[in-house]
């Protein structure tokens, strides 16, 4: 039989090698500071206990590199195996039309209307939190567009079906030069670019009517208190080939008083939605942002769903979250590429990459808690009404359909939409989930904003393995955040969520203990999830050459001193190694100080707050506030409101204060150390030497958009409230520092 896949190891020699030799560069480091504890002063112990931590990260990154491997799909197969290929349902969310613009939406959408699939085998999700009829009234006149937009596309073969990439340049010279294609062309691409001028120039007060003819509901919408609204806005009533697949718009049911879980909820609204509707034992999620960028994107993923020969290995396919239109030199550090290409095939390796709430693949029975293994037609085909409705809710419609994909025998449902409505709606309702274990044993799991990682952890603990999906081209491409406060918010999201984890029941120590998640696939998740602990780590060591260089002390060996080799050699030898990863993957210097120093900036700042945030939530004083990024579209000229895009941006939120407080205190010893030397030294005082000057001055480098900050204007600026807020921790730091 032909391959649909195959599994190729990764040679990785000489990284180990390296990897061994920083390794023990750090354990030396450690017993030096143990042999010499007793001759120094408790900054010793200090520095002693962040170095251990920094250790046992490292040894999380040595496991999660070291077993590589990646995977090659032949999508050319399935057509010779598969005669009939399997139901795909995709599922699209967005949550504010302003943070998130309709025409991004549209956009990925129409990216998706257009892929290599057979269209009846595809429906298309599209679950908008806000209930804008906005982003419903871009959706109809996107569908309006997809009947020009898909058989072009269909016709020359086009690769990139995003219209807003597609359009952004010149045909390419592989097209066909003739009259009849350009002026093909051009047409297509007047019509985008007035479906962009009536997106972007809708009124609500103005479309609304239009709105209302097609859906009454919204004539009675508030954001957050409106009925639960499901809207076919195209069917392929024929369940031809051509066309383009079913389009659906969902806006859960929304009241004030009760929880709605987020993205998690919505996940879980459209599961049960799509699953009364279409009921695909596939299921496919993408960020309202992330368009697909390879056609042939849905073949890729089947050929690792079923081109294995025991589905324990194949419980999801992810594809890494890959840019379109990003910034040079990766400025705020939030691209991840040599993260990536390090972290993931390492993951492949041990139970598989984690779940990244964008670009994966799902099967769907997976979401509703079976095990590996046959069927489980036996443990919930026998169970009483009673039982049935307590773990999926009260419709008689899903829990028959979710029996038929549970016990093996869900193929998708035939057309017909329009006449699911009304069942689709009942279980889009706020209430549905009430006494039920939606959130918990099936779907997509609450307890934290990181719904994707506490997701797929579930799922491998349950067994399941996971594949990652590197297509070329890459399968989706999305929009990272750009400025200072969209990249912070974001980290600061993500570092709030991972520490809910870590904290929680759904804990991977406790889950490698009780259920089947693998050790090494725990220290794997460990990597991640201690995101917000490294931040207490990395600021007590931020702060301690600056309290060295104020309290006339040192944390470091003389330089005259032998045992000065050791962080010297560190410090260098760990500098060379992450830089010739970035030489491997072809990027700059630049791209690597970039990545180095926002590292130092996320920690301190984003993971800090992430950090306090999820403790206050955890003790009961707050509520876990979920925070938008911002998605722009990308263009060539883009600056998003700014001169010079790649220029750190500040606003008043909270989390600048931090990182203004550690640049500022560093600034203030680097002046004080500098006096002390040139003025006040005496000989055979133990006071701070060459490495302490040399940490606080890489701590400034690293803080140096903070430091431009100070003099800049505008939004390159740091607001007076953040620099009067900053002062208070700075004060209180060196007050202690004389006091020493």
């Amino acid at each position: 039989m032909l391959p649909l896949q195959e599994r190729v190891p990764l040679k990785n020699s000489l990284q180990k090698l390296s990897d061994v030799l920083v390794l023990s560069l750090l354990l030396s480091l450690l017993a030096y500071r143990l042999i010499s504890l007793h001759r120094h002063a408790r900054i010793w112990l200090i520095a002693f206990t962040c170095e251990s931590w920094f250790t046992f990260v490292w040894l999380l990154y040595m496991n999660a590199k070291w077993t590589r491997a990646t995977y090659k799909t032949f999508p050319q197969h399935l057509s010779e195996i598969y005669h009939d290929l399997p139901a795909v349902d995709v599922f699209v969310t967005t949550a504010d039309p302003t943070l998130e613009p309709p025409i991004v939406t549209a956009n990925t959408v129409l990216s998706l209307l257009a892929v290599d699939y057979p269209f009846h085998k595809l429906s298309c999700y599209v679950s908008d939190d806000a209930a804008s009829p906005i982003t419903f009234y871009s959706l109809v006149e996107s569908a309006k567009f997809a009947k020009l937009w898909v058989p072009f596309c269909k016709k020359h073969n086009v690769r990139v079906r995003a219209p807003s990439v597609y359009f952004s340049t010149e045909p390419q010279p592989s097209h066909s030069p003739s009259s009849d294609y350009m002026r093909e062309w051009r047409r297509i691409k007047d019509e985008y670019e007035e479906l962009i001028r009536r997106i972007e120039t809708a009124n609500e007060d103005q479309i609304l009517p239009r709105v209302a003819d097609g859906s009454k509901d919204f004539l009675k919408t508030e954001r957050r208190d409106h009925p639960s609204m499901v809207e076919v806005i195209w069917e392929n009533k024929e369940g031809s080939e051509d066309g383009f697949p079913h389009l659906i718009y969902v806006a859960r049911e929304k009241k004030p008083k009760q929880s709605h879980q987020y993205k998690a909820g919505a996940m879980n609204v459209l599961t049960r939605v799509s699953g009364v509707m279409t009921n695909a034992p596939f299921m496919l999620n993408v960020d309202c942002d992330m368009f697909a960028n390879n056609p042939e994107v849905v073949l890729h993923g089947m050929c690792l769903l079923l081109g294995v020969d025991d589905e324990v290995f194949s419980g999801f396919a992810q594809a890494p979250q890959q840019f379109y239109g990003a910034l040079k030199d990766d400025p705020f550090g939030n691209q991840l590429v040599v993260l990536l290409k390090k972290i993931l095939p390492g993951l492949q390796g041990l139970q598989g990459p984690f779940y990244t709430g964008t670009g994966c693949f799902h099967r769907r029975k997976v979401i509703y808690g079976s095990p590996p293994g046959p069927p489980s037609i036996e443990k919930r085909g026998n169970l009483s009404c009673e039982e049935l409705e307590m773990i999926y809710g009260n419709s008689l419609e899903f829990v028959e359909s979710a029996l038929q994909i549970t016990s093996g025998y869900g193929k998708g449902l035939p057309a017909n939409l329009s006449s699911r409505v009304e069942a689709a709606k009942k279980v889009a309702d706020c209430a549905y989930e009430v006494n039920t274990s939606w959130g918990r044993e099936i779907g997509w799991v609450y307890g934290s904003i990181t719904e994707d990682i506490l997701t797929g952890l579930r799922i491998h603990s349950m067994g399941w393995r996971s594949i990652s999906m590197t297509p070329e081209p890459p399968a989706f491409l999305g929009c990272a955040p750009t400025g200072g406060p969209a990249s912070l918010t974001q980290f600061k999201r993500w570092a709030t969520g991972l520490l809910e984890i870590l904290l929680s029941r759904r804990s991977p120590i406790l889950a490698v203990m009780e259920e089947k998640l693998m050790l090494r696939q725990c220290l794997a998740y460990l990597l991640i999830l201690v995101w917000p602990l490294r931040s207490v780590f990395e600021l007590c060591y931020a702060l301690l050459p600056a309290y060295c260089l104020l309290a006339d002390s040192a944390f470091l060996p003389k330089a005259s001193e032998l045992g000065f080799l050791v962080p010297m050699a560190l410090f260098l030898i760990y500098n060379v190694y992450t830089l010739t990863e970035y030489f491997q993957y072809g990027l700059s210097i630049r791209a690597w100080w970039n990545n180095q120093r926002m590292q130092r900036i996320y920690a301190q700042t984003s993971w800090l707050l992430g950090f306090f945030s999820a403790l206050l939530k955890i003790m009961g004083f707050s509520e876990t506030i979920f925070e938008v990024t911002r998605k722009d579209q990308p263009k060539p000229t883009d600056v998003t409101g700014a001169d010079d895009p790649g220029r750190f941006t500040f606003d008043s939120s909270p989390v600048f204060v931090s990182g203004t407080a550690v640049m500022l205190i560093n600034l203030t010893a680097l002046v004080v150390g500098s006096m002390r030397v040139l003025w006040q030294a005496e000989a055979g005082e133990i006071g701070p030497g060459i490495g302490e000057f040399v940490c606080s001055a890489w701590v400034l480098l690293s803080f140096w958009p903070f430091v431009r900050g100070l003099v800049g204007r505008g939004s390159y600026g740091i607001p007076w409230s953040v620099i009067c807020k900053a002062a208070v921790p700075v004060c209180f730091f060196l007050q202690m520092c004389r006091n020493a």
